[in-house]
């Protein structure tokens, strides 16, 4: 099974180039581009997914209030994105999410509901960001960051609902499955960093 889920997990990474979202190339709009641009990209999707898990990992009211940091501060980097404010390095800092949260789940250590609020934030600037500058500042660049924010809530909701559901599968095993999913996210970070 272990050697299955391997082979599984390799063609997957192997066929998602482009892995990053960003081309720079053209511009989108709309509800529906907006929606689909976090799944579509695979560095958002895993690191959407991840603040989904550590919260679950994290627990009490780290379960509301990770995803809702990562909203909220995603959203400024959208706002700061779309004035043209510039911020360094965003894409290592997207591939950087995925690589760090994947790592703190894959150690299984707690951290301060403050600090994991501030790293996921931190994260969020720059997902939003880099959404941002690609956002018209028409009508319909407002559909579509609402069509990404409500995204970006389904991926947090699927990774919190992962965590909650491995959880009361079976507590030790659950452990171990986080941190493993954990592993594998940043090993997959890694992977985006090198391609």
């Amino acid at each position: 099974m272990r050697r299955s889920s391997f082979v599984a997990f390799a063609i997957a990474t192997l066929v998602a180039t482009p892995a990053l979202a960003h081309t720079g190339a053209g511009t989108v709009s709309g509800f529906a581009s907006g929606f689909g641009h976090p799944v579509g990209g695979l560095d958002h999707l895993l690191a959407m997914v991840a603040v989904g898990i550590l919260a679950s990992q994290q627990g009490g009211k780290s379960i509301w209030l990770l995803p809702l940091s990562f909203v909220a501060m995603m959203i400024v980097g959208g706002i700061l994105g779309a004035a043209s404010v510039a911020l360094p390095l965003v894409e290592l800092g997207i591939v950087g999410s995925v690589i760090v949260l994947g790592a703190v789940i894959g150690l299984g250590k707690h951290l301060p509901t403050g600090a994991a609020m501030a790293l996921v934030g931190l994260f969020a600037v720059f997902h939003g960001h880099a959404h941002g500058t690609e956002m018209p500042t028409t009508a319909s660049g407002v559909e579509y960051g609402v069509g990404f924010a409500l995204a970006t809530v389904a991926l947090h909701a699927v990774g919190l609902g992962l965590g909650l559901t491995v959880k009361q599968i079976a507590q030790k095993t659950a452990q171990v499955a986080l941190r493993a999913g954990g592993g594998a996210i940043a090993a997959a970070g890694v992977f985006l960093l090198a391609a």
